[in-house]
Formats: structure tokens, C-alpha cells, sequence
């Protein structure tokens, strides 16, 4: 009469095999002497590299405050989304240098960045963070032109005669 199994460790020994059962060890903060969380964020062409500190909540894009930098209320709103999400509004202030790409895209990597370095910075924020969907990179980018078009997909006016 066949054994019943209940578990994994116990189809592991009606196998013949060593069960091993690996145990998730909490995440380790992961920060600088200075006490900081670093991480890159991307998107589209833009690369950010950002920094996080415990603080009154001011932030920083290349040398200049988010009003200055991102005039748009919509993309200091982008820029915002992490601490929101996590309850951490205030607690952070965010030093960023961002490079290439556009501002929408620059605010979207800053974004990726902040999410990246507070879930390094305290990994019990990680599930709401993933949860949004913000330590995803964003792939999608400018669709390159091909030959014999006009754009990517736009074709040349057709001419009958």
C-alpha cells in the first residue's frame, strides 16, 4: 500500500531523496558610512543616481530643488509616489543627479531610483513598494526608424503615377 504524502519533505523521502529546505533570511539594510541608501533608477534614456538619508524631506535633482528642476506639478507628483506609497512622507531627503533623456523621463528614473534605494534603506517597505510596481524598470523606449519609412511606422505618402 502506497504511503501518504503530505508535504515536500516527505515526497522527498518516499523519492529516496535528502530533503533540503532552504529558509528566507530576513534583508539586510543596506547602507553607506554616511548612513545613506544608494541606487540607479531608469527610464527611457534617462539614468538617475540617487541618494536617501533620513531628514526633513528636501530633495535634490542636480544641485537644484524639485520646484526649480521640475516645474511641472505632475512630475514632482511622479517623484513623490514612492514615499507616498511606503507612509514615508517627510522622513527622507533625496539627492539625485540625473543625466539624459528628457524631463518625463528624467522624473520617472529619479522615481525608480527612490524606490530602489528606500526598500535597501529599510526592506519591510519593499512589499508595498512591489506591490505599486515601482522597482520594475520601465522598458519601454523610443521605437528606432526603419528604412524605407518616414518614422518608425509612418510610410512615405503613396504616389499612383
Amino acid at each position: 500500500m502506497a504511503e501518504q504524502i503530505n508535504s515536500l519533505e516527505d515526497l522527498g523521502t518516499a523519492a529516496g531523496v535528502e530533503a533540503v529546505v532552504a529558509i528566507a533570511e530576513p534583508r539586510e539594510p543596506q547602507r553607506d558610512a554616511l548612513g545613506r541608501a544608494y541606487a540607479t533608477g531608469k527610464r527611457k534614456d534617462a539614468v538617475a543616481r540617487v541618494w536617501i538619508k533620513p531628514g526633513s524631506g528636501k530633495v535634490t535633482v542636480n544641485g537644484k530643488p524639485i520646484n526649480d528642476y521640475f516645474a511641472r506639478p505632475v512630475l514632482q507628483m511622479i517623484l513623490k509616489q514612492p514615499f507616498t506609497v511606503s507612509g514615508t512622507e517627510g522622513q527622507f531627503d533625496v539627492v539625485a543627479t540625473v543625466k539624459g533623456g528628457g524631463l518625463s523621463g528624467q522624473a520617472g528614473a529619479v522615481k525608480h531610483g527612490v524606490s530602489k534605494a528606500l526598500q535597501l534603506y529599510d526592506p519591510s517597505l519593499r512589499a508595498a513598494l512591489k506591490a505599486a510596481g515601482f522597482l520594475t524598470r520601465d522598458s519601454r523606449v523610443v521605437e528606432r526608424k526603419k528604412f524605407g519609412r518616414a518614422k518608425a511606422r509612418k510610410s512615405f505618402q503613396f504616389s499612383k503615377r
